[in-house]
């Protein structure tokens, strides 16, 4: 559901999408089974990738890019393509293969991520090409979008939205979801974590390995376990970090995830209150007033960006609510902060959600990375969450149930809640979702898995770790991280340094094993500079 975070400001990954954006769904199936013979992939199995430098002013000189193709609908391969855009740092000790990133999302993009946060995987290329990939729908893999679809739909999570007119609501859904359609070409309908599992497997077998060897962050971890439900021989060294939920939906999810970026912004605010710098002032309790007074303000009366675009409050918690999952971004959202509240300046919150400007190409091929759509990374997260989710609430069902909804997020945190409510209702109106992610990713029958979850995690509750890991079967292992923030990795050098033991030589720890918290300090909180 959620993603993993870096440590830069220009977060491309998010847990959450804007109310700005959301996307029409399609349900992605696995192929067909019983008497219906099955497509003929080969020809997308016998791809090699043709790697070449990567080109853009923000690419490392040792980053090579590529592509593998696959098909639009694997139920119906003849029927188009599309090219998935694929990145690797080289081994530079004896290769034993390669290990694909994932780094979450959903909706994150792969390729400007390792460009930007490679060195935290430089350790992984003493055996393996470290590879990623922009998933089918994000970055330069056919990019969906809402285009002004996205406009429309931000009143919905404003405060004086009128739900006691829900047919008016409604109509107000389905006509955005009808912009998503528009503006995001014949990939919609073909989106979701089935399909870019499959994928994955291309890629797999495209990049010379008999077995996948894989790290996922967050969302990339049910994407992660899915890909070990329907190739469960092709698994090898598999690690899924700040692990998803497999069974709850999209509404218990929205809920665990504001409580969760509630308990951190609460975090936040008691770190923020002790240092003079804070734009909240040092009175915790007023603090917390501030915070919500200054989204509501920014909800009636928007500010301008550089961008030509406005602010909103919505956008403001979006941007909050990235830059929470890892502390030490802590220093980089207060000056943020103050730079909007003292200046108007809108530039550095924004930092925390840009995805890239421009509109879509349809033709299946890569598109630059400028002219991916600004929505992008919301769009997908909605277009894939809805795509996974097979619940959809009839329009009587949500009348009867949209106050009462709405009273249950706000309490669940009056900073989030209404923004999280806003994602759940963005499913209405679409087709319903695959069942195959609740009904058949279970008891999976794999080489050993390894699930890395954090007790502290504002995201991925650590209960999901279990739950998964016991839907999962005995092939699950569990690593139990003691210390917080969203996911382990790059968070705690015990799990950084078992992690790498796994993939690098096969070297798992127990199951129910654990790692302390760092020390304080080791989390780049006490850093001012920047």
């Amino acid at each position: 559901m959620l993603v993993k975070l870096c440590t830069r400001p220009a977060v491309r990954r998010c847990a959450g999408t804007s109310a700005l954006a959301l996307a029409l769904l399609g349900a992605g199936l696995p192929a067909a089974s019983g008497d219906q013979p099955e497509p003929d992939l080969s020809r997308f199995y016998r791809q090699k990738v043709t790697w070449a430098a990567c080109t853009g002013p923000d690419m490392p000189k040792d980053l090579q890019c590529g592509k593998v193709t696959v098909p639009l609908d694997y139920a119906e391969p003849r029927e188009g393509t599309l090219d998935v855009a694929l990145a690797r740092y080289r081994a530079t000790g004896r290769p034993q293969g390669s290990v694909v990133l994932n780094f979450g999302g959903p909706g994150g993009a792969g390729v400007p991520e390792l460009a930007t946060s490679g060195n935290e995987f430089m350790d992984l290329t003493k055996g393996y090409d470290v590879v990623t990939f922009d998933p089918r729908g994000v970055g330069r893999s056919s990019p969906v979008s809402c285009g002004e679809g996205s406009d429309e739909i931000a009143a919905l999570a404003d405060e004086d939205a009128d739900i006691s007119r829900p047919q008016a609501l409604f109509k107000q859904l389905r006509h955005a979801a009808d912009e998503c359609a528009r503006n995001s070409g014949p990939v919609l309908p073909h989106i979701g974590t089935v399909n870019a599992s499959r994928d994955l497997d291309v890629i797999r077998q495209a990049l010379g390995d008999d077995r996948l060897n894989y790290l996922g962050f967050s969302y990339g971890t049910r994407l992660g376990a899915v890909y070990a439900a329907q190739f469960p021989g092709k698994v090898g060294r598999l690690v899924l970090d700040g692990v998803d939920t497999l069974a709850e939906p999209l509404s218990e999810q929205g809920m665990a995830g504001a409580q969760g970026q509630q308990t951190a912004l609460d975090d936040f605010l008691d770190w923020c209150t002790t240092d003079l710098g804070c734009p909240f002032g040092q009175d915790r309790r007023a603090a917390g007033d501030e915070v919500l007074r200054l989204v509501r303000s920014l909800d009636e009366n928007p500010v301008p960006t550089d961008f030509g675009g406005s602010f909103s409050g919505q956008d403001l918690v979006g941007a909050i609510g990235q830059a929470l999952y890892s502390r030490q971004l802590w220093p980089s959202l207060e000056r943020a902060l103050a730079s909007l509240i003292e200046d108007g300046d809108t530039r550095r919150v924004l930092a925390f959600s840009t995805g890239g400007i421009g509109l879509p190409r349809g033709d299946g091929g890569l598109i630059d990375a400028e002219d991916v759509p600004a929505d992008n990374l919301p769009a997908a997260l909605m277009a894939i969450n809805c795509a996974d989710d097979p619940d959809r609430p009839a329009a009587a069902r949500l009348t009867k149930d949209l106050k009462e909804l709405r009273a249950a997020y706000e309490q669940a945190s009056p900073v989030f809640g209404r923004y999280r409510l806003t994602q759940l209702l963005m499913c209405y109106g679409r087709p319903k979702g695959t069942d195959f992610i609740r009904e058949e990713v279970r008891n999976v029958h794999s080489a050993k898995m390894l699930l890395v979850g954090t007790r502290g995690d504002p995201a991925t509750p650590y209960r999901w770790t279990v739950e998964t890991a016991r839907r999962l079967g005995p092939s699950a292992v569990v690593l139990d991280n003691k210390g917080e923030g969203h996911t382990g990795y790059s968070s705690s050098k015990c799990v950084h340094r078992k992690v790498d033991d796994f993939l690098l030589y096969g070297s798992l720890p127990p199951s129910g094993s654990s790692c302390p918290a760092d020390a304080a300090g080791d989390d780049g909180t006490s850093d001012t500079t920047g």
